[in-house]
């Protein structure tokens, strides 16, 4: 059966609700996917602590509209992301200034810290660079998921979806890993790793205010006017894309997923012809990843690094980090906690939930640096 995506009016987020309600009714119920009691993971981009009106962040409108559509289906959302921050804390202040966390208090919603709520290792059948991955627990234990992307250009990527949303499930260690393989073919098929085992059953697309130029959080806000939807992540990419002006098959991981059998790259779409939604995005210069040869790239991105360290003198030995470390990396090294490096996976949970306040964060001089600048 072909793919189909769903393309919908909606110049102002004060009707955005009702402009994703009938996206999803084009492609077809939400019952096809959500049984009565499912436990339905809502994953916007919550990349950084940004206002709405930046369009770095998915706007909290369109995650209200889903919490509602949700229960209406009989599911039970909750609200999850990890940002792309480095430093501790960075996930609870995105979802304050972004507004989610007010939506998930409006509609009496769990919202959840990936970066707290720990990460559990998966083998990646087939995987092309990461035969296993520490992953979300909260996107593992999901009966369903909905990626809620915003439309943006990327300086890796070019363009930043439904698929490479999913990225904020894995741990901050990892993601560094991915980037440094400095070079676009390999880092999509990367991110397609992590796709072929937490693949979202429904996108649905912020792309009322979308970002061009600087992309995925130095752009500038452009409006766009869509909202967008399908039941297959790189199809729905695939329109978007071709929306913003670029030519899907120049995005890596698009590419990389239909050559590993994901998706289509001639979808149905349903509502809105995508010729008359079509924009010029500006592209992202390509940022300082593609400024420098990736050689330089991989060997001066290994020396960026900011790890949270035991301060031993205020450690009472609670063990709370200890119970929580999704990676098994805190070790009792005669008589005190120490965090073993090669196991890190740096998702900064010691620190987060230490009652003490006894993990501090050591940065490299190449962090200190650039953290200053």
């Amino acid at each position: 059966m072909v793919s189909k995506v769903s393309i919908v009016r909606c110049d102002d987020y004060s009707t955005s609700g009702v402009a994703v309600a009938e996206a999803i009714s084009l492609i077809g119920i939400l019952e096809s996917i959500i049984s009565e009691g499912d436990r339905v993971l809502l994953k916007p981009n919550v990349l950084a602590a940004r206002k709405p009106e930046d369009a770095v962040t998915t706007h909290p409108s369109i995650v209200a509209a889903m919490c509602y559509l949700v229960k209406d289906a009989g599911g039970i959302p909750f609200i999850g992301d990890g940002s792309g921050m480095t430093h501790p804390g960075a996930t609870a202040e995105a979802f304050r200034i972004s507004g989610i966390e007010d939506v998930a208090k409006a509609h009496n919603v769990e919202l959840i810290n990936f970066q707290t709520a720990g990460y559990l290792e998966v083998e990646v059948p087939d995987a092309v660079h990461f035969p296993k991955l520490h992953i979300s627990k909260a996107v593992l234990d999901a009966d369903v998921i909905i990626s809620l992307p915003k439309m943006k250009t990327h300086e890796l990527t070019r363009y930043t979806g439904a698929v490479k949303n999913m990225f904020g499930a894995l741990p901050l260690r990892t993601r560094k890993e991915m980037h440094l393989l400095a070079d676009r073919k390999l880092f999509g098929e990367a991110v397609i790793d992590l796709y072929s085992v937490a693949k979202p059953h429904l996108a649905v697309m912020d792309a009322v205010v979308g970002m061009e130029g600087n992309g995925p959080s130095h752009g500038t806000p452009v409006n766009t006017g869509a909202i967008m939807a399908s039941y297959d992540c790189v199809s729905l990419d695939v329109v978007a894309s071709g929306i913003m002006g670029l030519d899907p098959m120049t995005v890596p991981t698009t590419v990389a997923a239909l050559e590993r059998g994901f998706g289509e790259n001639n979808p149905e779409v349903v509502g809105v012809d995508p010729n008359n939604a079509k924009m010029s995005y500006k592209p992202s210069s390509g940022g300082i990843l593609f400024n420098i040869p990736p050689y330089l790239t991989r060997f001066f991105g290994r020396y960026f690094e900011m790890r949270p360290k035991i301060d031993t003198s205020r450690c009472i030995r609670c063990d709370a980090c200890v119970i929580n470390c999704s990676a098994h990396a805190i070790e009792d090294i005669d008589g005190h906690l120490e965090i073993n490096r090669q196991k890190c996976i740096l998702c900064y949970c010691c620190r987060e939930l230490c009652p003490q306040d006894s993990v501090d964060i050591e940065k490299s001089l190449l962090a200190k640096v650039i953290t200053r600048r």
